[in-house]
């Protein structure tokens, strides 16, 4: 029944997480500007302050970043059951589709996929992220320190972009020198405590060591469905230490799937070793970013295709749901329960102070993520190419600058420019 209510009663908010998940292309540098149009400017569910804040803190954490954003500011709203029903119809479209995917690799190869009708996707996503480093730029970065540290962590970051340590470090690091560089009295808001839900921390923990412990049994005692065992352990591991999004994720598939399989000693110790093929890792890797939704949806392809059995479809529909839950859960688990740690530590001001370079390194590494995308967009030499793809990053940027027009629309329109170019 409460659950029949908070649907009824957050309809027009639930109807806008599903559009953004049903458009939400270029990954979690996309999705930021996304979240800005829809969620800041249309809808006014939070505002731009909380939307950096939200950003800052879920790059502190392991897990799906634009995932752990969306499902606290469906927390916002309406505390944890609407978080939870944001979460699912954020994750749920894109799981299906690469979970669809795994099918079709199966049973076609990549070298029949074709993605060109999503070219100008990239390009769209660039400048998606421009417009909400520019719109952020001017709330955060005000000073001069806070200039500083955002230049200080678009360069780092652009320097050391696949390393997974990166984000958290500098994130922690611009909240110290905000602290030490300057002591001024910040007027802040009186904050009202939040209670924190230790069962969260608890369940993620268990969970955590009980996979563990049944995927080694599975092993040791080659149980005859160990690989569901073994799969939900690997995922939930992934879900659980990958900091960086899916740029990290999917390093981590290669190596657990492709590159330990081929190790003799690993195989002699578990020849039962989920064993994936690189070019199958990095199909479903090209086609997660050309579809809406999270990088993180990856795993229900990997997970589809780890428990493939052309006798027993259902196999690799439960593979589908393992790698899907088992990555996602983790991060709403640690989410969930941090956050409310986290906003009762902001009455302290220290905490407060710290949010400036926080906040000013995620500008940085909004500028770096522009950037770094930039170098794998065709922009010279001159061609019909490059020119609209600079088109593409121009009037996406401009067009959310100086219009009111739903990204949807935005989306639709480079769908029409691939599939006529």
């Amino acid at each position: 029944m409460l659950l029949v209510l908070i649907l009824l009663r957050h309809i027009p908010f639930l109807r806008a997480v599903f559009l953004h998940s049903i458009t939400a292309f270029g990954g979690p540098q996309g999705h930021m500007g996304m979240m800005m149009k829809t969620f800041v400017e249309k809808r006014r569910d939070l505002t731009k302050e909380e939307l950096m804040e939200y950003i800052s803190f879920c790059q502190l954490l392991p897990g799906a970043s634009s995932t752990q954003t969306l499902t606290l500011i469906g927390y916002k709203r309406g505390g944890i059951p609407l978080a939870i029903i944001t979460l699912m119809i954020w994750i749920l479209p894109a799981c299906f589709l690469m979970g669809a995917l795994s099918f079709l690799v199966s049973s076609i190869g990549k070298e029949n996929l074709s993605v060109s009708i999503f070219q100008f996707i990239q390009p769209m996503a660039i400048g998606f992220l421009a417009y909400a480093g520019f719109s952020v730029f001017r709330i955060a970065v005000n000073s001069l320190i806070t200039q500083m540290i955002m230049l200080v962590a678009m360069v780092a970051t652009f320097i050391f972009f696949r390393a997974p340590w990166i984000f958290p470090a500098l994130i922690v690091a611009g909240g110290i020198v905000t602290n030490i560089s300057n002591k001024r009295i910040i007027e802040k808001e009186i904050i009202k405590p939040k209670q924190i839900r230790w069962m969260n921390i608890w369940l993620f923990a268990i969970i955590f060591i009980t996979a563990g412990i049944l995927s080694e049994a599975a092993r040791k005692q080659q149980w005859e469905n160990r690989k569901a065992f073994n799969l939900f352990e690997n995922t939930y591991r992934f879900g659980s230490l990958v900091f960086g999004g899916g740029d990290v994720l999917i390093p981590m598939m290669l190596d657990q799937f492709v590159a330990r399989p081929q190790n003799e000693k690993v195989l002699e110790r578990n020849p039962g070793l989920i064993r994936l093929e690189k070019e199958e890792i990095l199909t479903g890797a090209g086609i997660v970013r050309a579809i809406p939704g999270p990088v993180f949806s990856i795993a229900a392809y990997t997970g589809g295709l780890a428990m493939k059995n052309a006798e027993k479809p259902c196999e690799q529909v439960l593979g589908i749901i393992i790698g899907m839950v088992a990555i996602f859960l983790p991060s709403a688990l640690l989410v969930l329960f941090f956050y409310p740690v986290w906003h009762n530590l902001k009455k302290f001001i220290v905490v407060y102070r710290a949010l400036e370079g926080i906040n000013a390194v995620v500008v940085g590494l909004m500028w770096a993520a522009t950037i770094y995308l930039l170098k794998d967009i065709s922009l010279m030499p001159v061609s019909q190419t490059a020119l609209l793809n600079i088109g593409v990053i121009a009037g996406t940027f401009t067009t959310l600058q100086l219009t009111r027009l739903p990204p949807p629309f935005i989306v639709f329109f480079c769908l029409l420019l691939g599939l006529l170019f």
